[in-house]
């Protein structure tokens, strides 16, 4: 599920408690938690609504005008889901990052990279153009290694799983924790 930025900054502050979605069934379920810009969002409900029922008070829990829900909401088809959300604290990711590697936890992220290197090998060269080129746009380091930007993308996503990288507006950089495993 994605949220735009003022979005998430409004969870965060505490003003916005929804977010309305057209789908045919609900993508997100209770319990989910989102890794965002401003920490981990929960979601607490799913549930569907009758757009003609929608108030100004629901549009104003998910921090829009009435006008504008229900013309965002007009624009989709299937059923209309309200998803209750509220902020749950901090992207573990961001602690991390910060963390230099010990031995033990070297070890640990050989064999991860070990693994996902398994059917083609990436690890390696993904984690040294980036840290030669930060804040340079994914499509242009895919293009750099001969790869397709999707595939690209979700790689160094898991990258960004294990704290080795961290997403900037533009492009990536190794986290300091990337910077310390790549010194041996």
């Amino acid at each position: 599920m994605l949220l735009r930025r003022p979005t998430l900054d409004g969870i965060a502050a505490g003003e916005i408690t929804c977010a309305f979605r057209r789908w045919e069934r609900p993508r997100v379920r209770p319990g989910t938690r989102l890794r965002t810009a401003v920490g981990v969002v929960a979601v607490t409900a799913v549930d569907e609504v009758e757009p003609h029922a929608l108030t100004a008070g629901d549009a104003a829990a998910a921090g829009q005008a009435l006008d504008d829900l229900r013309t965002m909401l007009a624009r989709g088809s299937g059923p209309v889901w309200r998803v209750a959300l509220h902020l749950d604290g901090p992207d573990p990711r961001i602690a991390l990052r910060s963390a230099d590697v010990t031995p033990e936890e070297r070890a640990e992220l050989d064999a991860r990279l070990a693994r996902f290197d398994r059917d083609h090998p990436w690890t390696t060269e993904t984690l040294a153009l980036i840290a030669e080129n930060p804040g340079v746009r994914a499509p242009d380091l895919a293009a750099r290694l001969g790869r397709e930007t999707a595939p690209f993308k979700r790689d160094v996503r898991k990258l960004e799983e294990l704290g080795l990288t961290e997403s900037l507006e533009v492009g990536y950089r190794l986290s300091p924790r990337g910077r310390s495993y790549l010194r041996v």
